[in-house]
């Protein structure tokens, strides 16, 4: 057998929820770990920085913004491949997966939107503008929290993953109106200083525990990505015996 029709093998083999679990219990401790040690350093050189000449200390809570900001989003672009992977591939993980990330998402969305109105205060001189960018991050939280009422109001696993699915792709166009809201209209917001076509613009002292803060956020996701999809399998797998338990008891008597 070919590499590349090997490597195809190993991957649709994840697609068996026993080999997914498998492979969870033995990624996430060595995956926390990682995630715990990046937090450290880059909690350190959050702290050990000098403050911005313009916005003083106030600029620390950038680590924090800008990353949560950026998994905002990355989260919800996660959640339109599993919806594709959902309707298109009718992968058996997918709806998993979407589903899984959807309270990540809007807790990552959430503290963007609160770490944001305390940067904004101090600089904007408010806590809150009904700007572009600020309404469009505001619209992918309610997204969030309407797409886990959605999975918990329906009872039906196949329809409600269905739903969601068509849901989550529609949706989808508020990701790049979120990234371009600063170029397309005018907001408080300045436009991008990192990832840019010439480089970033922020200096080198910032940009350092950024990046590093950046990477720990990304790897808690995909730590707390994988343990919610582990819970939600089991959760399934705990609802059909239940379902078949009661049958049982339902035929006996």
């Amino acid at each position: 057998m070919s590499e590349p029709s090997l490597a195809i093998r190993k991957f649709s083999d994840l697609a068996n929820p026993t080999r997914f679990l498998a492979l969870v219990a033995t990624v996430w401790p060595w995956l926390a770990g990682l995630t715990l040690c990046l937090f450290a350093v880059g909690l350190y050189l959050s702290f050990t920085t000098v403050g911005d000449y313009q916005q003083g200390e106030t600029v620390r809570i950038m680590y924090v913004h800008v990353p949560a900001a950026w998994l905002s989003m990355m989260c919800y672009t996660v959640m339109a491949l599993s919806a594709l992977g959902t309707l298109v591939w009718r992968h058996p993980l997918a709806d998993v997966s979407a589903k899984a990330a959807a309270p990540i998402g809007a807790c990552f969305t959430l503290v963007a939107l609160i770490t944001g109105s305390l940067w904004g205060k101090p600089m904007w001189g408010t806590w809150w503008v009904w700007d572009a960018r600020l309404t469009s991050v505001f619209v992918l939280f309610l997204m969030y929290l309407g797409l886990i009422a959605l999975n918990r109001a329906m009872d039906e696993p196949t329809r409600a993953a269905k739903v969601s699915a068509v849901l989550i792709l529609v949706g989808f166009v508020n990701i790049p109106i979120i990234k371009f809201s600063v170029e397309w209209w005018n907001t408080l917001h300045q436009p991008a200083s990192v990832i840019r076509m010439d480089g970033p613009t922020i200096s080198g002292e910032f940009l350092r525990p950024l990046l590093v803060m950046a990477v720990a956020f990304t790897l808690l996701f995909f730590t707390l990505h994988i343990l919610a999809m582990r819970n939600e399998i089991l959760r399934r797998r705990i609802a059909v015996l239940r379902r078949h338990a009661a049958r049982s008891a339902g035929g006996a008597a």
